[in-house]
C-alpha cells in the first residue's frame, strides 16, 4: 500500500503545493514505489518562513512563559511515544535503517530528546543578575533568536530533526523543517503528532525541498538561523551564505573518527561495541569510527576478530527485526560505497565482504566490508565512505596511535579501549575531537555532542544547545 501525501504542514494547515512538483519515495530494501510527496518550490519556503514568523510575534506562543512552552513540549512527548512504532518503520522502509536499531533511537530515542528539553525549558526565565564594577548591577537576558531554518538529512532523519526542535522550541522559537527528499514520510507523522499535541500554529512547518531551494531557504531574509545536519560540502556552501549574512548557524557534518585499541584492550568488548561504535545504521552514521587502530603486536587478532564479525552479521530486509545490516538509504548512495570499495582493493587488503549479498537482487545492499593493511594515507582512510566499511590500520606505539587519529581533516567522534579505563581516559584527552568514548561509544542527551576542523561548528544535546537559539542581552543598572 502507497503512503503518498499531497500537502505540506505550515501554520497546522495541510497546505496545497505552489506546484505540482513530487519526491517519488523508494523502499530501500526493496525498490518497491512507497508513495509521492510534494516537493517545494521558493513559493511553499515563503509560505513557511511567514507562518513561522507569525507564530513568533503574534498568538499564544509568542506570549508564552517558559513553563507554558514546557506544557506543550511535554504533550508533544506524549503523542510522539503513542506513534514510535509507525515513526521506526517508517524510517526503516525509507533508508534502510535496520528495524533494532531505528527502534531505539528514532522511535524512541526522539521523544526523549523533546521530554529533556521540556524538562529545561521549565527552568527558563529566571533573572540571571550579576555583579557590576561600573554601577549597581548587571542583568542578562535570553531571548528566542527567532526563526529557525532545520535542514535535516537521511540518514537519522527523526531524531536529527527534533534535536533542533526540541531546544529551538524550550527557547521560544519557530521553526521551517526542511526533510531531505528521501525520507519525508515520517515528517508527516511528527507534524501529525504536534497537532494532536496541540502545539500553536506556526510553532512547526515541514516543507520538503531539493537542495536549490533548500539554499533558497538558509538565504531567506525572514530566517534568523540556520541549523543544519549533513555532508562537509554541503555544510561549506551553507556556512559561507550564513557568513556572509551574519546569520548564526549550526553545523553538524562529517567524520572519519578512529576507534584506538591499546595494547591490553579486550577484542571480545571491542567486538562487542562495533555495531553502535563503528558501523551503526549500516555505516551510515557520521560518528562512526570507521579507522580501527590496533597494535602491531596483535594486529592479525584484530582483523580475524573483525572478518570473523562482519561474517556474521545478518544481511536483509530493514523490516526483518533480526536485521543487523539494511541496504544503503539510495541506489546512488550504494554506487558510491562500492566505488569506495573499488578504491580499497587497490590500497589495501580485502578481507571480508567487498561485494552485494547473493541471497538477493533487490535493494541496495552492500556487504559488511573490511580492509586490512590499511595506510592512513589511503583514501580510504582519509575520505568519509558512509557505509559498512571498516579499516585497520597498524600502529607502534600509544603516541603513533594518537598521532594516527588525529591525523585527519575531521574530528567528531572516535572510542579508546582498553582493560585500563583510567589509562583510556587519559589517551582519549588526547584525541583531536568533539567526542570520544572509553570502552564503547554512544551520545549522552545531557553532554554537548560536536565536532570540530570539518566536522562542523556548534553543539547539539546538553543545556549548551539551547544557547545555540537564543540571543543574549546585558542591561547594565547603574543605580
Amino acid at each position: 500500500m502507497t503512503q503518498s501525501r499531497q500537502s505540506f504542514f505550515i501554520g497546522n494547515e495541510w497546505v496545497k503545493p505552489a506546484s505540482e512538483r513530487t519526491f517519488m519515495l523508494i523502499n530501500a530494501s526493496t525498490e518497491e514505489v512507497l508513495g509521492t510527496v510534494p516537493e517545494a518550490v521558493e513559493a511553499d519556503i515563503d509560505a513557511a518562513v511567514a507562518a513561522a514568523r507569525r507564530a513568533l510575534f503574534d498568538g499564544p506562543w509568542a506570549k508564552a512563559s517558559p513553563a507554558e512552552r514546557a506544557e506543550v513540549m511535554n504533550q508533544f512527548v506524549a503523542a510522539l511515544a503513542a506513534r514510535g512504532e509507525a515513526i521506526a518503520r517508517a524510517v526503516s522502509a525509507q533508508n534502510g535503517m535496520p528495524l533494532m536499531v531505528s527502534g531505539q533511537l528514532e522511535g524512541q530515542f526522539g521523544a526523549g530528546v523533546v521530554q529533556y528539553y521540556a524538562a529545561l525549558a521549565a527552568s527558563l526565565g529566571q533573572p540571571d543578575v550579576r555583579p557590576s564594577q561600573m554601577g549597581k548591577e548587571t542583568l542578562v537576558e535570553r531571548s528566542p533568536v527567532g526563526v529557525v531554518a532545520a535542514i535535516v538529512p537521511w540518514n537519522f532523519p527523526v531524531t536529527l530533526a527534533l534535536n533542533k526542535i526540541a531546544p529551538a522550541m524550550a527557547a521560544g522559537c519557530t521553526l521551517v523543517i526542511k526533510p531531505s527528499p528521501g525520507t519525508v514520510l515520517d515528517s508527516y507523522i511528527l507534524a501529525e503528532a504536534a497537532l494532536e499535541a496541540g502545539v500553536p500554529a506556526g510553532v512547526l512547518n515541514w516543507v520538503a525541498a531539493d537542495r536549490d531551494v533548500g539554499a533558497y531557504l538558509v538565504s531567506h531574509p525572514g530566517v534568523d538561523k540556520v541549523a543544519f545536519t549533513g555532508s562537509t560540502g554541503a555544510g561549506r556552501m551553507i556556512g559561507r551564505t550564513c557568513g556572509e549574512l551574519l546569520r548564526p548557524v549550526t553545523l553538524e557534518l562529517g567524520g572519519k573518527s578512529a576507534a584506538i585499541l591499546l595494547e591490553d584492550a579486550d577484542i571480545g568488548l571491542f567486538l562487542q561495541g562495533v555495531p553502535f561504535a563503528a558501523m551503526l545504521n549500516n555505516g551510515q552514521a557520521c560518528y562512526n569510527a570507521t579507522r580501527i587502530l590496533a597494535p602491531r603486536s596483535r594486529y592479525n587478532d584484530v582483523v580475524d576478530g573483525l572478518a570473523g564479525f562482519a561474517g556474521a552479521l545478518k544481511v536483509g530486509d530493514a523490516l526483518d527485526p533480526e536485521t543487523h545490516i539494511g541496504p544503503m538509504a539510495s541506489a546512488a548512495h550504494r554506487d558510491r560505497v562500492e566505488g569506495y570499495i573499488a578504491i580499497g582493493k587497490s590500497e589495501a587488503r580485502l578481507v571480508a565482504g567487498g561485494g552485494r549479498p547473493k541471497a538477493s537482487n533487490r535493494g541496495w545492499f552492500v556487504e559488511p566490508t573490511i580492509f586490512a593493511d590499511v595506510s592512513n594515507t589511503d583514501r580510504i582512510a582519509r575520505e568519509e565512505i558512509f557505509g559498512p566499511v571498516l579499516s585497520v590500520i597498524p600502529y607502534d606505539g600509544e603516541d603513533d596511535a594518537v598521532r594516527i587519529a588525529n591525523d585527519s581533516d575531521f574530528g567528531l567522534g572516535g572510542s579508546v579501549w582498553s582493560a585500563d579505563s583510567a589509562h583510556a581516559l587519559n589517551v582519549a584527552r588526547r584525541v583531536e575531537s568533539g567526542t570520544v568514548g572509553v570502552n564503547g561509544y554512544m551520545p549522552s542527551l545531557g553532554a554537548p555532542f560536536g565536532g570540530i576542523k570539518a566536522s562542523g561548528l556548534g553543539r547539539e544535546f546538553g543545556p549548551e544547545a539551547i544557547g545555540a537559539y537564543q540571543n543574549t542581552k546585558s542591561i547594565y543598572v547603574m543605580s
